[in-house]
């Protein structure tokens, strides 16, 4: 449990009113998600700035704010409230995030890549749930403010589970430093965000930040050419357990027929019909056993997993029309991975609506290049383009 006065200690906070020793139970950034006897924690964005939104927060009945922009007179009604100080509230949680995790001696299971970190993450939390208590990322809360929080909501779980994203060198240093995750996962090295880190060289080295912070074993997926090609190299940063398909790997999908496949001597059966949930049954199947999850749940977590909203999210119309929602995000991965999925529906015409993929600077009429030859020879009916 963390209190008032660890912020003034750790954060170098200071208290304008209010009690220094009430615990600070779940946190929150948006006065509408606040919830009785929550943290309002004010953060500056590039629209607003949270901090002038105190006063709706104790409304709602906040029983704590931390602020970083706020006048030290504070209005007459607000006095018997608690309020703090500090010099950067970003900062701020990340600190107190990485105290509170040095309270909780349970394994942390931290996933990152390209493409495929949430529904990986989303697995793996499935299988685990079906015998532990699991606190994980909500949604894609994985950059250094949502990651925190995430850890700052630690009560009385068995395991963490939480997704690392990041958009240039550095991130995941930071994240990983906050979280020391006893297991690590990289899905792929892909071309996401490859616009600010130039190379997909220099999107491995982001992504193997991870291990610095690194107690246990790395999950790789030995089949994307970056992880195999590299693999010696990472074998020298820390201890690696490698999924595949197609190259020799500890644990292998052999026998794949539509969703099902075998691993060992098992058959999975995987949510959908794609390589890429392959994948992340591996590393869900992997994981169950490294935490002794019988093999019929670890089959059950698997198959009964729930996809995120428009993450490949499946919406049925009145006049038999299935739409494919995967608009969260766009890459050339990921793409792939979408249209991999319509290929093997059924269906009397397939339509493809395919957005910009931004962030990708130089490379972009590469990547835009390869996604018309993905689309062209995909059998589809009808193509609509949106975007420059």
């Amino acid at each position: 449990m963390l209190y008032v006065n660890d912020i003034i200690n750790k954060c170098n906070g200071k208290l304008l009113c209010g009690d220094i020793k009430l615990p600070l139970n779940n946190f929150s950034k948006d006065t509408r998600t606040i919830n009785k006897g929550d943290v309002y924690i004010g953060i500056k964005g590039e629209s607003f700035d949270g901090n002038n939104f105190y006063k709706d927060a104790f409304d709602k009945g906040a029983s704590v704010c931390i602020l970083d922009n706020i006048s030290e007179e504070i209005p007459k009604e607000y006095k018997n409230k608690t309020i703090v100080k500090v010099d950067d509230t970003i900062k701020c949680i990340g600190i107190l995030a990485k105290y509170k995790r040095s309270l909780y001696n349970i394994p942390v299971i931290a996933v990152t890549g390209s493409v495929g970190k949430t529904s990986t993450k989303e697995m793996i939390a499935n299988v685990l749930s079906t015998k532990y208590k699991v606190l994980k990322t909500e949604a894609n809360y994985n950059n250094h403010i949502g990651l925190p929080l995430t850890i700052l909501k630690l009560t009385n779980e068995d395991i963490l589970v939480v997704e690392m994203g990041m958009n240039n060198l550095g991130e995941i240093s930071y994240l990983t430093d906050i979280t020391k995750p006893t297991i690590g996962v990289i899905t792929n090295v892909g071309m996401a965000h490859i616009g600010n880190l130039g190379s997909r060289e220099n999107i491995l080295k982001a992504k193997l930040e991870i291990t610095e912070g690194l107690s246990g074993p790395l999950i790789i997926n030995n089949d994307n050419d970056m992880l195999h090609n590299n693999l010696e190299y990472i074998k020298s940063l820390c201890k690696v357990i490698t999924i595949g398909i197609t190259n020799k790997s500890d644990y292998m999908a052999k026998e794949i027929q539509d969703k099902t496949f075998k691993v060992e001597d098992n058959i999975i059966e995987s949510p959908i019909n794609n390589s890429a949930f392959i994948y992340n049954s591996l590393v869900a199947y992997v994981i169950g056993k490294i935490y002794n999850i019988s093999i019929d749940k670890i089959k059950e977590g698997i198959k009964s997993m729930k996809l995120i909203s428009n993450r490949l999210e499946y919406k049925h119309t009145n006049n038999g029309v299935t739409i494919i929602d995967d608009t969260y995000n766009s890459s050339l991965d990921a793409i792939k991975a979408s249209l991999e999925i319509l290929a093997k529906e059924k269906g009397k015409r397939k339509v493809a609506v395919i957005g910009d993929i931004l962030e990708v600077g130089d490379y972009n009429e590469e990547v835009h290049r390869k996604v018309g030859e993905i689309l062209l020879n995909n059998n589809l009916d009808i193509i609509i383009t949106i975007g420059n």
